[in-house]
């Protein structure tokens, strides 16, 4: 029988969420243990989009330094028809952008934020990693956790967070053993040299097409080096039971009704790998004795709020504040995470799904939908407070205002 070794936190999953969560809890003077199935500590995908939810996090974890020199700082977000190349929509993100929400909205590339987090884990000296460790066997015994690997090992634990993602074995296990939900949707990505491609709008700017059933998002990375591009199209060949769907030839018949840039930019994107959408429906316990689901584990998101991530690192600083509030009580304190972030996290996942539609009618519903957009100042902001303008807990942000932050870090157009 295996030797069982004793962590005091052990996170599951070495992803965004994870590795965010366990620096959270380091900068807080705990000891965390993270276990990552894969061979290393890497993102896959291409590009990222955080929001001033998510950089209010990554500033208390220390981090700016580090985003200012790996993001890119658009200053528009433009939506545009998809079919006729009309603008729709201008969000200006420069100087009152910042100030309303104290940070900006910033784009980079996965595994650069990936990358700092672990590095700034590796500094605090609080942090280790463990790879090619495929959890197998979760088990809730009341006072504490053990999981087991594929390799025999075996690990017992106060408390284990579980960043396991959307097919967590401790939400099959332990909470709720759902099915995986899809609008049909799959998406192709990827980065290009910006060189490769025709810009269309100023070079910083984040591009949203919009169209029927499909859309394609733009945005350099890597100080404007990559040009990132997903698109994203609802399959008509969609089967519950095959993965064949959602096929490079369906993505190019689908983009072919497109303008004639967006036809060319498509040619661009990686046809190596499909990702197909997937999310779950809401549950209403993530936390059990000394065990707790985090980030996509817990509320696993469509991409079309570009939330995920965001709501992730939300969760990294909730929980940690929760673990010190209610040491050492840690039963107590994953309960105390679960019902801070509960409805949060839920309103988030659900309005994402209600994008699917925003982003996709046909016909009148999409005329509805432009009218609306046009309906609004570039730097009308209102409908954003709900989701920038709080903190990670759900809590307006200090200062005499709720949205005027007290950090001047950023206060000046990047």
């Amino acid at each position: 029988m295996a030797a069982k070794t004793e962590i005091p936190v052990l996170v599951l999953g070495g992803g965004i969420g994870g590795v965010a969560t366990a620096l959270s809890m380091a900068r807080r003077g705990r000891r965390v243990h993270v276990l990552e199935k894969a061979p290393d500590v890497t993102e896959i995908g291409a590009g990222l989009q955080l929001a001033p939810n998510a950089m209010r996090v990554l500033a208390w974890l220390g981090l700016l330094e580090q985003i200012k020199s790996a993001a890119v700082f658009p200053q528009t977000l433009t939506l545009l028809d998809i079919v006729t190349a009309k603008r729709l929509k201008a969000v200006e993100l420069g100087p009152a952008f910042i100030a309303r929400y104290g940070y900006p909205y910033i784009v980079m590339h996965r595994s650069d934020l990936l990358a700092i987090l672990v590095e700034a884990c590796r500094d605090s000296g609080l942090v280790t990693f463990e790879t090619n460790k495929e959890a197998v066997v979760i088990e809730d015994l009341c006072d504490c956790a053990q999981l087991s690997c594929r390799d025999g090992s075996v690990y017992c634990t106060e408390a284990l967070i579980a960043a396991d993602g959307l097919w967590s074995l401790a939400r099959r296990t332990l909470f709720s053993d759902d099915e995986v939900q899809t609008p049909q949707y799959v998406a192709y990505r990827g980065t290009i040299p910006t060189s490769k491609i025709t810009v269309y709008a100023r070079p910083d700017d984040l591009l949203i097409w919009v169209g029927p059933e499909m859309h394609l998002v733009q945005y350099p990375v890597r100080g404007g080096n990559l040009y990132n591009q997903v698109a994203v199209f609802k399959s008509d060949r969609f089967r519950s039971d095959s993965d064949d769907w959602g096929t490079p030839e369906e993505l190019d018949r689908h983009f072919s009704t497109a303008c004639p840039y967006v036809v060319g930019a498509v040619k661009e994107v990686g046809r190596g790998r499909r990702w197909p959408l997937f999310d779950r429906n809401p549950i209403i316990h993530w936390a059990k004795n000394r065990v707790v689901l985090l980030g996509d584990a817990a509320h696993p998101m469509l991409q079309f709020l570009a939330q995920g991530a965001c709501q992730a690192l939300e969760d990294a600083s909730c929980i940690a504040g929760c673990m010190d509030r209610h040491a050492p009580d840690v039963a107590r304190a994953f309960v105390a995470f679960q019902n801070t972030r509960l409805l949060r996290a839920t309103r988030v996942q659900m309005t994402a799904r209600f994008f699917e539609h925003f982003w996709h009618p046909k016909d009148i519903g999409a005329d509805l939908r432009n009218a609306y957009l046009a309906s609004h100042a570039p730097d009308d902001y209102a409908e954003f407070d709900w989701l920038y303008g709080t903190s990670g807990d759900g809590q307006p942000r200090s200062g005499s205002n709720p949205l005027v932050f007290s950090d001047e870090t950023w206060a000046t157009p990047i």
